[in-house]
Order: C-alpha cells, then structure tokens, then sequence
C-alpha cells in the first residue's frame, strides 16, 4: 500500500526529494537533467511513497502561458516518474490526480511537455493541436516546431472555452521550454 503526500518544495520531508531527484535518473534513463529537475522545484510536489521510499513523484509550478496572445496563469506539470516496476499499479495516476486537484484549485489553465498521451488523457488531459512558440527575454515570438504535438492541457473554469488549434506560448527558460 502506498501513501501519497502532498507538500511545497520548502516543506518537503528530509530525503524525499532527494529520492525523487534519483528516481527521474532511474525512470527517464538518464535522460533527466539538472535543469529539468530544477523546472520542478518552487511549487508543489505529490509523491507516492512506499513505506519511506519515493516510488513515484509530480511536480507543479506557476507558469504563465498565453493562448492565442491571452495570458493564463498555468499550473505546469514537471517531474513526472514511477518507479519502472511499478508501473501499470495506478500510483502514478494517484499522483497526478493530486497535481490536478491542485492546478484547478490554484491556476486558471493545465499545462504539461510529454511523448506519453495516453496516460494524461485518461486523467482529462488533452492534446494541443496548433503551434508552439516561446516568448523570448527579448519579447520575439520563437515557433517550436518540435514541442508541436508534445504538449498537453487541462481546461476548466476561465480556460475550458479555449480552441485547442490555436496558437500557445511559454516562457523562455534555461534547459527545455516545455
């Protein structure tokens, strides 16, 4: 049986993230870098622990992502890991449906970078159909090509009308932008 906590960074349980930093390396390969983990930290975190042991974490920053030019104040899923073993359990859908409670109570808009669709759709996340761009420090718009189709969304209240084909824009940001 697991037990899923729900903390902010600053009040995280000793070791636990430092469990769930090496949890990324182990459940993306090594392909999980600093900057990935750092876009992580400064929000909430939800972890599903098996007696003391991180066996799957989510993460969810403040972000402020535009949709066609109008700005939404965005819940931005990072960090998202099970344990390789366990996977298929449904801990990884408990602490997501805890990440989701939290973008819905705190943030106008969900917003996540993913290649694992089906997992987010089963919880209400959705596909965003139409390009992806950055709003550069210098205030350009930079197309991203290559987020296309790897961004997902949860609408509801403020942001449940919007087109999903429309144009949608992030921050610039050290390591990936989405």
């Amino acid at each position: 049986m697991v037990d899923v906590q729900v903390f902010r960074t600053e009040d995280a349980p000793d070791r636990v993230l430092d469990q769930a930093r090496s949890l990324m390396d182990v459940a993306f390969d090594g392909d999980f870098g600093d900057d990935d983990w750092d876009h992580g930290l400064g929000g909430w975190h939800a972890v599903a622990l098996d007696d003391e042991q991180v066996v799957s974490h989510a993460a969810v920053v403040a972000r402020l992502i535009e949709v066609d030019g109008r700005p939404f104040r965005t819940g931005y899923v990072e960090a998202v890991a099970t344990e390789p073993t366990r996977h298929g359990q449904g801990i990884g859908s408990l602490v997501m449906e805890e990440i989701g409670d939290i973008v819905r109570r705190d943030h106008e808009l969900g917003a996540l970078g993913t290649g694992r669709h089906s997992f987010y759709e089963r919880l209400g996340w959705e596909r965003w159909a139409g390009p992806t761009y950055v709003r550069t420090t210098t205030g350009r718009l930079a197309r991203t090509p290559e987020d296309d189709d790897g961004v997902m969304v949860l609408r509801f209240g403020p942001s449940e009308d919007i087109a999903l084909d429309g144009s949608i824009s992030c921050e610039e940001r050290a390591g990936d932008d989405w």
